[in-house]
């Protein structure tokens, strides 16, 4: 029986059930079309652009006002803490603006000029006026931050003159204030100087007046009064600083660093060592407690009634330790001399 020819397209049936690389390359071109459609980098990327651009913007924006205090010093009830804080604020503030248009030319620039085919990049090898506009608009930047902070570099600096006299009084106001390199005292002499002595690891507070008074940890001041700070260390470098309250200063041994503020209105301000003096550094706690007048003058005599009792109950201590070490040694002493007097006397 003779054989039938094959016609072209049982050939091509053939072939393409026996050939999976066939039926693959064969595939109908619509499939090939729908998976590609979702993918369009010149839909997608603009959008996502947009949005990140968007999220970024805003994000920072809600952080320069909802946690100014976070990455800033509180501004507490002192002059020199509200001063210092707007300073801090405003740099914040100019860097958030010069971070937003840095990056947003950026983000933009990503977007509208990323690569395409058969698109070629230009080539700039420089542009003397752009050079020449960001270097200068640098310097204009700093020379206003520059003077901003020696405007208000006085208030900051230079001791108020203090509210209440050294009784409690009010005192006449003339409306200047005290300014001076080498911080003298405020005008009108009302100021209260407080010693602070910086220990591994306490503060130690040492106050003015006829009676010996001094504290650990706490510093106890009437509302209203200037205090000046006269700020040393007895052993390794410390460094004071109570946020709200003002600025910090260095506790050197053999130097004294000298620092203020005026508090006005009551409460409690904590505050910590801020230079690492020992492995104990972490606990090295300090506190200013701000009171009335009356609540002010109250603890400073009951603290030096309790410092005076003290001191009182440890020389009535050591006198009679004394008197009993000296009676131990003369009870010694006799009985030596009288065992050896019968060996004299024969």
């Amino acid at each position: 029986m003779a054989a039938r020819p094959l016609s072209d397209r049982s050939i091509v049936a053939r072939v393409t059930q026996s050939s999976p690389e066939s039926a693959t390359s064969r595939r109908p071109a619509s499939t090939t079309a729908k998976l590609r459609a979702p993918v369009s980098r010149t839909s997608v990327l603009p959008t996502l652009a947009k949005a990140a651009a968007l999220a970024v913007a805003a994000s920072l924006l809600l952080a320069a006002g909802a946690a100014a205090d976070i990455v800033t010093p509180d501004a507490g009830p002192t002059q020199n803490a509200v001063k210092v804080d707007s300073l801090y604020k405003l740099v914040l503030a100019m860097a958030l603006v010069i971070f937003i248009a840095v990056e947003g030319m950026l983000i933009y620039s990503t977007v509208k000029y990323r690569a395409r085919k058969g698109r070629v990049a230009a080539q700039i090898h420089g542009n003397t006026r752009l050079e020449v506009g960001w270097t200068v608009g640098a310097a204009i930047i700093l020379v206003f931050i520059t003077a901003v902070t020696f405007i208000q570099l006085n208030a900051i600096k230079n001791p108020a003159r203090s509210d209440i006299g050294a009784d409690g009084q009010p005192v006449a106001k003339s409306g200047v204030l005290f300014a001076s390199t080498d911080q003298k005292a405020p005008p009108g002499g009302n100021a209260l100087n407080i010693r602070v002595d910086g220990q591994q690891y306490v503060w130690r507070y040492q106050y003015p007046g006829p009676k010996k008074v001094f504290s650990y940890v706490d510093m106890v001041v009437p509302v209203g009064q200037t205090v000046t700070l006269d700020i040393s260390s007895d052993d390794v470098a410390h460094s004071w600083w109570i946020p709200e309250l003002g600025g910090k200063m260095d506790a050197i041994p053999g130097y004294t660093n000298k620092a203020w503020f005026k508090a006005t209105k009551p409460g409690v301000f904590e505050g910590q060592c801020a230079e690492l003096c020992g492995r104990n550094h972490a606990n090295m706690y300090g506190r200013v407690k701000v009171v009335p007048y009356d609540e002010y003058r109250a603890w400073y005599d009951r603290k030096a009634a309790e410092i005076q009792q003290a001191q009182d109950e440890g020389a009535r201590q050591r006198k009679e330790l004394t008197e009993q070490e000296g009676k131990q040694a003369a009870e010694g002493g006799g009985g030596a001399g009288g065992a050896s007097a019968p060996d004299q006397g024969n």
